[in-house]
């Protein structure tokens, strides 16, 4: 009995032991997401809402809006009563405001430069594969068309045909004049042989 409760004892202080080991992370299976204390966001959304402050501060429309604030924000702290004024005549306030809106301004701007940037340096680096594609293509468009015409001065022409044809028209037209010119100098042999008989026909 005395064996079998130190056994017992034995494996129970080995189970709380092992319990209170820390748990190896299993390889089995994916991390957990680590917490973290700054807040995250995506890249790509954040350029796009730069890209599109940017836009609208570059617009008319924004100088427009800004122009009759300002006007209204001087009118306001100008002709109202004291009461009523929230930012006297330095206006300080105005200072500052304008100071945060261009401080944020700056960095949004630049923000969208550097991502037009990349925009930029992408399309640059596609058209020159595409420029390096188009001079292999007109390349090889170039040997191949000096291939045809090597190809075709072996060929017989149009014009080399007609040429050789014209040749052998006069070459008939010499033979004709000179086989009349023949018959009309030996008439012995015109009268023994009189047109449209042969010697087979006597």
């Amino acid at each position: 009995m005395a064996g079998e409760r130190d056994a017992l004892r034995e494996r129970t202080l080995a189970g709380a032991t092992a319990a209170g080991r820390p748990r190896a992370p299993r390889l089995d299976q994916p991390r957990p997401p680590r917490r973290r204390i700054v807040p995250e966001w995506d890249p790509d959304a954040f350029g796009r809402l730069s890209e599109r402050i940017a836009r609208f501060l570059g617009t008319g429309r924004f100088i427009v809006w800004m122009t009759v604030v300002i006007i209204l924000w001087v009118l306001w702290n100008v002709s109202v009563p004291k009461e009523l004024r929230f930012d006297e005549y330095p206006f300080i306030f105005l200072t500052l405001a304008l100071s945060l809106q261009a401080s944020y301004a700056a960095p949004l701007i630049l923000l969208a430069q550097n991502r037009q940037d990349d925009r930029d340096r992408v399309n640059l680096e596609q058209d020159r594969k595409q420029n390096e594609r188009s001079i292999a293509d007109t390349e090889y468009l170039t040997r191949e068309i000096a291939a045809l015409r090597i190809g075709l001065g072996e060929v017989a022409t149009r014009d080399w045909i007609r040429s050789e044809l014209e040749d052998l028209v006069k070459e008939l037209e010499i033979r004709q004049n000179g086989h009349k010119e023949h018959h009309g100098t030996h008439p012995a042999m015109r009268a023994e042989h009189p047109p449209g008989r042969d010697a087979g026909d006597r």
